[in-house]
């Protein structure tokens, strides 16, 4: 198993960016300290009060540079906001300055206002999710390379630099809807699942149909599964669920509301709707992993036999509203009394 610690770059009210900016880098300093495997970006535009993650790769840039062993994950890039080739010039060069240590997370992001702010048709998305990340493949793995596309057109491009890693970074997709766990076995690529809007039942009743259409396609062995679970750890299951609380609920009311007010299909209407009036009971039974050493233990012992991940990475401030000491001792915690149980 190994061990994540994903991140949002949080900003609460009344906090600077620089503020913002500041502890959460002294997080992920903390997270490599601790003994964690990985650090995850999110990639998050337009929310003030949220979170000043809007440019994971420039961030990956500067981890690359205050630490030495943590892999630098993406959680995940939006393609289809992205210019495909600045995104291979990108994704290779913090590759290159961190000496491979850059796991790249792609997906479409599950909030359409994403792409209203940069004016992208949502229902475009698919689609350009599928041709981005087909030119970022080619431009990896050729010289030279020709493309002609719906969205794109290139002729004869050589994109430099390369990546450290070859044949590129390894490439995760992330499934938030049913129909795209079977999409991702069939092209044969690693998953990347998360508790967020997606209750944990809801995962566990899906991944079949991932490892189906990964051996229906005839890809080798297993496809590998990692997700994203909200967990805080603190002395005792009462002292975890009360300081978390807060944060968690303004996470599920604020994106409940999100989805609702900029749903483009009925499915996400009923989804924000549902989040927005969750009880923390409905959240602490299907949604997050709070509690004692012990009790996180066991709940992410019988996820892992569910799901069959090896990759976990915990979200510790669900919502932004933990403070950053707190955060931080939830994460030793972990370190030390959890990830042992799991190794």
């Amino acid at each position: 198993m190994r061990f994540g610690f994903f991140t949002e770059f949080s900003q609460a009210p009344g906090v600077s960016d620089t503020r913002a900016f500041d502890a959460a880098m002294d997080e992920v300093v903390a997270a490599e300290a601790c003994g964690f495997d990985a650090v995850w970006l999110a990639e998050i535009h337009f929310q003030r009060d949220r979170s000043v993650l809007a440019s994971p790769l420039v961030i990956a840039s500067a981890i690359a540079a205050r630490t030495r062993r943590v892999k630098i994950g993406i959680a995940v890039q939006v393609l289809p906001l992205g210019h495909p080739l600045h995104l291979a010039e990108d994704v290779a060069t913090v590759d290159q300055l961190s000496h491979g240590r850059v796991d790249f997370g792609v997906g479409r992001s599950g909030l359409p206002g994403h792409y209203q702010g940069f004016n992208v048709d949502y229902g475009e998305s698919r689609e350009r999710f599928t041709e981005t990340l087909e030119i970022l493949v080619k431009a990896w793995t050729q010289e030279r390379f020709t493309h002609e596309g719906k969205y794109f057109q290139f002729h004869d491009v050589c994109v430099t630099p390369r990546p450290f890693q070859r044949p590129h970074p390894p490439i995760r997709i992330a499934a938030t809807t049913r129909d795209t766990y079977p999409l991702v076995g069939h092209l044969g690529y690693p998953i990347f699942l998360a508790v967020r809007t997606s209750p944990i039942s809801e995962l566990t009743r899906f991944i079949g149909s991932y490892h189906e259409a990964w051996a229906a396609a005839g890809h080798p062995g297993r496809g590998e599964v990692g997700v994203i679970v909200p967990v805080y750890v603190a002395d005792t299951d009462r002292q975890a669920r009360e300081e978390a609380r807060d944060s968690a609920m303004h996470f599920y009311r604020s994106i409940g509301e999100a989805l609702a007010g900029s749903a483009t299909t009925s499915g996400r209407t009923e989804t924000g709707r549902k989040l927005s009036e969750i009880s923390y009971d409905e959240v602490l039974a299907d949604f997050a992993v709070y509690g004692s050493a012990e009790h996180v233990s066991e709940r992410l012992l019988a996820l892992r036999e569910t799901l069959g991940c090896s990759t976990l990475s915990t979200w510790m401030n669900s919502g932004g509203r933990v403070p950053h000491e707190r955060v931080v001792r939830s994460m030793r915690l972990f370190a030390e009394r959890v990830m042992p149980r799991l190794e």
